[in-house]
């Protein structure tokens, strides 16, 4: 177990824009829905952005955890989106998001990463990092302070192996009750 800002940097989503620069945008970034619905990012939601050269704009990067800041309930603060494809072009995160990259020598593959910060023991942990009343912020230095386990690569596969399994079976199960719901209606 290691403390994230041990093994990780923490690095913010886009500044300085402005409403006109989502209107015609010749860059793509990862909008805080797609992070706040998907364990990992969906590339076919990405949104548009605008983005001259010779701006310092942090890039997703494969491997990298993404994470809404804020949110008006503590239960939904936090939400992650591990980054488990390779983008072609330049992708940039949303300003209501922050990005954690894993230092190099830190082996955690990013299936992996999509289901640990959103399992339960996790969950608890980042909900101990927002603070607020009525809107919920989470603390980037409380947020370096979460521990999070390093299991060896083979355990890190195997876990990804059965969680995605139990996806897929989990998936196959609501479509079923949907479609006996809909049966049972008709009848």
């Amino acid at each position: 177990w290691k403390k994230l800002g041990e093994v990780a940097e923490i690095y913010g989503g886009l500044t300085g824009k402005t409403k006109a620069d989502f209107e015609n945008g010749n860059a793509l970034f990862v909008p805080y829905k797609n992070i706040y619905e998907n364990y990992e990012v969906n590339a076919k939601e990405l949104a548009y952005v605008k983005v001259s050269d010779d701006e310092k704009q942090y890039k997703v990067e494969y491997g990298d955890v993404l994470f809404t800041g804020s949110s008006e309930t503590v239960e939904e603060v936090a939400y992650s989106s591990a980054v488990t494809a390779h983008f072609e072009e330049a992708v940039y995160l949303n300003s209501f998001s922050f990005g954690v990259r894993f230092h190099k020598e830190i082996e955690l593959i990013p299936e992996f990463s999509k289901h640990l910060f959103r399992g339960v023991g996790m969950r608890k942990q980042l909900k101990k990092t927002a603070s607020g009343v009525t809107r919920f912020n989470v603390s980037k230095k409380r947020f370096k302070h979460i521990l999070i386990p390093i299991p060896p690569l083979h355990v890190q596969q195997e876990i990804v192996r059965i969680l995605d399994k139990f996806t897929e079976l989990e998936t196959e199960l609501e479509t079923e009750l949907e479609l006996r719901k809909q049966q049972y209606e008709r009848y």
